[in-house]
């Protein structure tokens, strides 16, 4: 069956990007960028992104996660380490993130690192989730196959009855990773698909800031 998308066309024309204009520190440039999504009316989840891994088939697999914490080292999300990505991660820690907010006609694209934070840190998260949350953790063996849906509301019943009166204690598989940028690109919509793009670029200590063509 083929589907024609051709007319499936839209004209980009809220913003404009220049070298002058954009934060000699990348990390800064997306602190302006995320709270600037996040105060449109428009955006929903502001801190959803596409986490790309190289899976363990040799294909790369986009997913999208949630960012829960960003600072001068890097980009922070939370998992399963026995799922898929963890999986990937673990063979091999080069990834890609990006933010899409179409309602300001702008991507973020991140080339890092991935490295597991520490259990402090994972814990300390951890036991800053919604009970129901903290039990999910639990309940899923991420990316495992599973017979029928039935299946995992049960576990999660029996585990509700278990710790109705108990703290939930973090699991050992379960935790944080953090992202460590050495490229970062900031694309914003220009009209005739010659859109506005900027990228940094980790050399040593310092970010060099080039144009790139669309």
């Amino acid at each position: 069956m083929s589907q024609n998308l051709y007319n499936y066309r839209k004209t980009y024309k809220k913003g404009i990007l220049t070298k002058k204009a954009v934060d000699a520190n990348p990390l800064q440039q997306f602190r302006t960028w995320f709270y600037e999504a996040k105060d449109a009316d428009d955006v929903n989840e502001v801190n959803a992104m596409t986490l790309t891994t190289i899976g363990l088939d040799g294909f790369p697999k986009g997913r999208v996660v949630l960012l829960k914490q960003y600072d001068e080292y890097g980009f922070y999300f939370f998992t399963n380490y026995k799922s898929e990505k963890g999986k990937a991660i673990e063979a091999n820690p080069n990834v890609s993130l990006s933010f899409f907010w179409p309602a300001l006609e702008r991507q973020v694209i991140i080339k890092g690192i991935a490295s597991k934070t520490s259990d402090d840190f994972s814990e300390n998260y951890f036991n800053s989730r919604p009970k129901g949350s903290q039990l999910g953790a639990l309940v899923s063996r991420q990316s495992c196959v599973v017979k029928n849906r039935e299946e995992l509301d049960n576990r999660l019943l029996e585990l509700e009855k278990k710790y109705k009166n108990k703290e939930v204690k973090k699991p050992p598989f379960w935790g944080g990773y953090i992202v460590s940028p050495i490229s970062i690109e900031f694309w914003q919509g220009r009209p005739n698909r010659l859109h506005d793009r900027i990228r940094y670029t980790l050399e040593g200590l310092d970010w060099k800031i080039e144009r790139l063509e669309p």
